[in-house]
């Protein structure tokens, strides 16, 4: 082995000064630890007005660079008379005595990673010494930190005051462990979401099942500014199947869905009903009644407790142990379910079947709307758990199949759902198919995207495997903790997470970045739709009708 040079210290040094601007010199190191930030020292000539937390900053040490957040700001000084009698600076030349020396700023940051260009970006396990230089992260810094644009790695907004450094998602990481999108009511967490999830569509890292609450995610979608931008069946027409659970509300928006869905009486569970405890009042011996009447009556139980006549509840009253009250209180219930239209009594053909048939042997990722339903939660969380919980048992029987024969494992599902604390509240997530999916992680190729402004509400264990964390602004406390939980540096995240933007902003943390960054979402606008390769829309003749609707070749 051939010995160092030398003057190896002096090699190193130059390196690192080569990525170093005077002119962004903010301060210096003068305290600090690894728990707690390292204390900087503002330079005088720094206004502290234009730094704001969440900002990057770079220590150059004598041999390391290390990429921090600003996590905090002080004012400080050295004569504690100042607080109590301040002086007069309306002339120039005493602010000028006073400011940076007897009375000076200083940040905190926390370091966040070492980079190191030869064998890449090292986690925090020490500090620099006092007196080392900070100064403003350029844009090689940011860029050597998040890296390039790639296949598996899409772009999805800019550091503040960075705007033209790119943050890149790693997606295949992303879309290994669940998701989730939170934020406030109104901060902007649909419109990330559907950046997100074109990226997801364009670079081929698995297909998404979008449980469309509100309409925002298939055909197009109202902006802030109340102008129309795509959705991502119009961005990816031969990507992307639209399908529509109120077929006279996808005509009013001219969504043209590929097919309506439709669910038969015949084919609900009472473990679909029990999902809807909450949300419909149903008591535990109602749900015990929706079990034993599907014994008696099988696939017709919900049809027939829903038209059952006085002489049916006695009979049932005297050969079953359910009570009549108990009957009575299940089938007022139920017979909400005769109000949506997406329920008929009896099918021929199976929505599961066909959408499974677009995800596994089509590659096809698939939005389905919601219509006017999406305002009737109990419509939703019903709609949702039949279709989730169908396929992912199948998507269990694929695996086990795979590993037992060697055949393919199926393509990974990204299943994305709305007021997702609903599906994931402490008393259900243990017993519902989204808690499952959840905990498992990617064990049957199935992972959740949860969309949600009450995290808090989230059952800790399903919280703990959510992988990465894209958050807007929250201000509840309890909201703030649930989002910062087991994540690393989660006390200097806390003050960067509630003074986010109202709108626009996003702290990105967890398994797809390589550090939690602060960011500007990406414009979602022609620019953006043209840098991912328009399709153009299919023709209408590739369609065929099936009992009048219109319906994709299989």
């Amino acid at each position: 082995m051939s010995a160092l040079p030398k003057n190896l210290p002096d090699l190193l040094r130059r390196r690192l000064d080569e990525h170093v601007d005077r002119s962004a010199e903010l301060g210096v190191v003068v305290g600090g630890s690894i728990s707690r930030g390292l204390a900087v020292k503002l330079n005088p000539d720094v206004n502290i007005e234009e730094l704001a937390v969440g900002r990057y900053v770079v220590v150059h040490g004598d041999h390391k660079r290390y990429f921090c957040m600003v996590s905090d700001i002080t004012l400080d000084s050295t004569n504690t008379g100042v607080e109590s009698d301040p002086p007069d600076i309306s002339d120039p030349f005493l602010k000028a005595v006073y400011m940076g020396t007897i009375a000076y700023s200083v940040i905190t940051i926390t370091p966040m990673l070492i980079i190191d260009d030869v064998e890449g970006n090292q986690p925090v396990k020490t500090i620099p010494p006092h007196f080392t230089k900070v100064m403003t992260a350029t844009e090689a810094d940011v860029d050597a930190v998040f890296g390039a644009e790639s296949d598996r790695h899409f772009h999805v907004g800019a550091p503040l005051e960075l705007q033209n450094t790119r943050i890149n998602l790693d997606l295949k990481r992303l879309v290994e462990r669940s998701t989730g999108v939170f934020g406030k009511s109104g901060t902007g967490k649909s419109f990330l979401t559907r950046l997100i999830l074109a990226g997801v569509i364009q670079r081929n890292v698995g297909q998404t099942l979008i449980f469309d609450m509100h309409n925002d995610y298939g055909w197009q979608a109202t902006s802030e500014g109340e102008s129309k931008v795509k959705g991502l069946k119009q961005l990816f027409p031969s990507k992307v199947t639209l399908l529509s659970l109120d077929e006279a509300s996808s005509a009013k928006r001219q969504s043209n869905p590929d097919f309506i869905v439709k669910i038969g009486f015949n084919e609900i569970e009472p473990e679909d009903v029990a999902m809807l405890k909450a949300t419909m009042n149903l008591s535990d011996t109602m749900i015990d009644a929706a079990y034993t009447l599907a014994k008696i009556w099988k696939s017709e139980w919900v049809h027939k407790c829903i038209n059952a006549s006085a002489e049916d509840i006695d009979q049932i009253g005297q050969t079953t142990s359910v009570l009549s009250g108990t009957f009575i209180g299940l089938q007022r219930r139920l017979q909400r379910f005769e109000r949506w239209g997406f329920l008929v009594r009896h099918t021929d053909t199976s929505s599961v079947r066909d959408i499974l048939d677009r995800i596994l042997n089509h590659r096809q990722s698939i939005v389905l709307e919601f219509g006017r339903f999406g305002n009737e939660l109990d419509a939703y969380m019903l709609v949702a758990n039949f279709l989730t919980r169908r396929i992912h048992e199948h998507y269990i029987q694929l695996t086990d199949k795979s590993i037992g024969d060697g055949t393919p494992k199926p393509p990974t599902l990204v299943i994305t759902i709305e007021e997702a604390h609903k599906f994931l509240e402490p008393q259900v997530a243990r017993q519902t198919t989204f808690g499952i999916i959840a905990r498992e992680m990617r064990k049957y190729s199935v992972t959740l995207l949860v969309v949600d402004q009450r995290p808090s509400a989230i059952d800790d264990e399903v919280m703990s495997q959510i992988g990465t964390r894209v958050t807007c602004l929250l201000d509840n406390e309890r909201d703030i903790n649930a989002v910062l939980n087991g994540i690393s540096g989660a006390a200097s995240l806390r003050e960067v997470l509630a003074r986010l933007e109202t709108k626009q902003q996003a702290i990105v943390m967890g398994h797809a970045v390589p550090m939690p960054v602060v960011m500007k979402p990406r414009d979602y606008n022609e620019e953006f739709y043209r840098s991912l390769g328009e399709e153009k829309p299919q023709a209408e003749n590739s369609r065929t009708m099936l009992n009048g609707r219109s319906k994709p070749r299989i």
